[in-house]
């Protein structure tokens, strides 16, 4: 996704990869080690692309300065890309100041697209012109450093309060939601005859089909209900005859204001 105040070039990876079906998703790693996978595995695939180096530790005097993602070739413009790779799940909620990234935040309110925004600029991109980053990728072999292009890879999955009207924000964020998010006592006005799946978050990236564990109104409402006293609101599928629905349940409302 693009983004209104922070103008990173985007990377858009559109290749159909031939034998997708081979891929075998990693669903005992964390959220955004699944997320590495997966574009590693497309990038490998590439016909466009030929990865050069991926997760490049670099490394200073007494400590890690960083990790740059990926550096690619880009066999049809005959450039090398250095890519920053994300995959977030933000939910949108008015009430926080500041600017439209600022409003974006995670279900358990850790971090903000506005904070990972920041970190990418001021610390993730810049990190590509270090001594000890050029000295680095030089014993890659990859030249050409200062005139190697940057670009963001952004995979979020959006979430509105319910019944917000996504034609308020603009495009960008729109092309992104993939559900809504409720308080707690919301839950209880759900369809007592829907069946309800709680994914872990190691499964939040899984299609909907691959989802095994789907429960009764009465049997989610317990499992959310323990999950939201730990402070974590979980993701939500609800299963009916008309099809499914994607959303968060959150704890956080009293929070918020």
């Amino acid at each position: 996704m693009a983004s209104e105040n922070f103008h990173f070039e985007s990377f858009i990876f559109s290749e159909e990869i031939e034998n997708a079906f081979n891929f075998d998703f990693p669903d005992y790693i964390v959220l955004g080690k699944q997320a590495e996978a997966c574009f590693e595995f497309c990038l490998k695939n590439s016909k466009r692309y030929k990865l050069l180096a991926a997760n490049i530790q670099v490394q200073g005097d007494t400590e890690t300065l960083g990790e740059l993602d990926y550096i690619v070739f880009d066999t049809e413009t005959e450039k090398t890309i250095h890519i920053e790779l994300a995959g977030k799940f933000y939910l949108y909620d008015d009430s926080l100041a500041g600017n439209m990234e600022a409003k974006w935040i995670g279900p358990n309110r850790k971090d903000t697209l506005e904070f990972k925004l920041n970190k990418l600029q001021k610390k993730q991109f810049p990190l590509l012109y270090a001594p000890e980053t050029i000295a680095k990728l030089t014993t890659l072999g990859i030249k050409n450093i200062m005139e190697m292009e940057q670009q963001l890879c952004l995979k979020a999955s959006l979430f509105l309060p319910k019944d917000f009207q996504k034609e308020k924000l603009s495009q960008n964020y729109q092309d992104c939601i993939e559900g809504h998010y409720i308080f707690a006592e919301q839950f209880a006005s759900e369809d007592k005859n829907a069946m309800f799946a709680i994914p872990n978050k190691k499964e939040w990236l899984l299609p909907f089909a691959e989802i095994k564990n789907w429960y009764s109104f009465s049997e989610a409402k317990e499992l959310i209900k323990k999950q939201l006293s730990e402070k974590t609101s979980p993701l939500v599928y609800k299963r009916t005859q008309t099809g499914i629905e994607k959303f968060f349940v959150v704890w956080w409302h009293f929070d918020s204001a």
